[in-house]
């Protein structure tokens, strides 16, 4: 087995996990698990929930360019860009204390991270070798809670050493850039390749009733996913006699993410995706409302699985159903629903902070995001084709 051969379909497989790692874990991911540390040091509430929304402001501005990217050459172009930009803006987080420079690298980095998602996932479809491309697109996506694990065990590492969350910045930065050479070496085309590039007009007949539906339901998709990845752990440390524990949760969302990808994609290839992503979406929204009622440590805990368990498996299953319906060029649906999923992301942080200031808790944001989760599975569940 050759893993530096550009179309073995191992090779592409761990480059597209490492795309993720990098684009989605070191340049997303992290800021959640050094949440806890930076509140106590050097953000607050209010200018976390502002970067959230503007780092997914800057992941909506890409999702929406890479709809315009016409041909493999150009989607090779701007993953290459973006997988920099993630490094280097994290290297910024390290170096800087200045809020202004800290929102403009969160905007930014934002961006790459759709570059790395979006274009770096239609890559890894479009290279792969396999008649029925769902399982192998399944491994792929199991990169988002690898993602999640692997930063967050090198940022309680360095933690644990006595470091800073600042340091950890830095050694995350430094990990990103050693691994990324892999990625950027296999997601791409060999120089005799180049002039057989075809190039794919938008087509708008693709965006049927039913897609629009889909673009809707991931849009309620998007709010589910970002208050939990943003807040979980302050959600969890803000619960009486759950102190501390916060980083735990946001282990075990790295942990059930893995097989999350995997296991739902499987059960979409046997009871159908719509069936599959509707009762993803209910267990989401379970684990929403888990931590609103009870303060028992195990539900709690278990709300972090339920999240970790449902959001990579929908993102999985999303971008693999646009990939399906539009197969030969991939990339926009999977731009289209992810713009979507943006824009949930970047007004849903706005309205949890506003929420637990007027409060005092988590629990209106909470409701209020569970109850957009659902209506999102009922439209879906009304408008599925038998």
């Amino acid at each position: 087995m050759n893993l530096l051969d550009k179309k073995n379909n191992i090779a592409i497989l761990i480059a597209g996990i490492i795309a993720l790692t990098v684009g989605i874990g070191v340049a997303r991911f992290a800021f959640t698990s050094l949440l806890p540390h930076m509140l106590n040091d050097f953000l607050t509430l209010t200018s976390t929930g502002l970067m959230a929304s503007i780092n997914f402001v800057g992941y909506l501005s890409g999702a929406i360019f890479s709809i315009f990217l016409k041909n493999l050459n150009q989607k090779i172009f701007y993953f290459r860009i973006g997988m920099t930009l993630c490094i280097l803006t994290t290297f910024v987080l390290a170096f800087s204390e200045n809020e202004t420079v800290w929102y403009f690298s969160r905007i930014i980095a934002g961006f790459g991270s759709a570059m790395a998602l979006i274009v770096g996932s239609s890559i890894v479809m479009m290279k792969l070798n396999f008649k029925d491309k769902t399982k192998a697109m399944g491994i792929h996506f199991s990169g988002i809670g690898i993602s999640i694990l692997t930063t967050d065990i090198i940022s309680k590492l360095v933690i644990h050493f006595n470091h800073t969350w600042r340091d950890a910045w830095m050694v995350l930065a430094f990990f990103g850039l050693i691994i990324t050479l892999y990625s950027l070496y296999i997601l791409s085309i060999d120089k005799e390749q180049k002039q057989t590039v075809s190039e794919h007009k938008f087509d708008k007949s693709i965006f049927s009733f039913f897609v629009i539906v889909l673009v809707l339901t991931y849009f309620t998709e998007g709010v589910g996913f970002v208050v939990q990845a943003t807040f979980l752990p302050d959600i969890i440390n803000s619960i009486k006699g759950l102190e501390g524990l916060g980083e735990y949760t946001w282990t075990l969302v790295g942990v059930a993410a893995i097989p999350s990808t995997i296991i739902l994609m499987r059960l979409a290839h046997k009871y159908g995706s719509i069936n599959i992503i509707i009762l993803a979406m209910l267990l989401q929204v379970v684990g929403i409302l888990i931590p609103t009622f009870t303060s028992n440590l195990y539900l709690n805990l278990f709300s972090g699985i339920l999240y970790g368990g449902t959001f990579a498996g929908l993102v999985s299953l999303f971008m693999s159903l646009g990939g399906k319906i539009a197969p030969h060029n991939p990339v926009i649906l999977m731009a289209s629903f992810t713009a979507a999923y943006g824009i949930g992301q970047v007004f849903a942080p706005l309205y949890s902070v506003a929420l637990v200031e007027y409060s005092g808790n988590y629990d209106l944001a909470l409701y209020l995001t569970a109850t957009i989760v659902f209506s999102g599975l009922m439209l879906l569940f009304f408008n599925k084709k038998s």
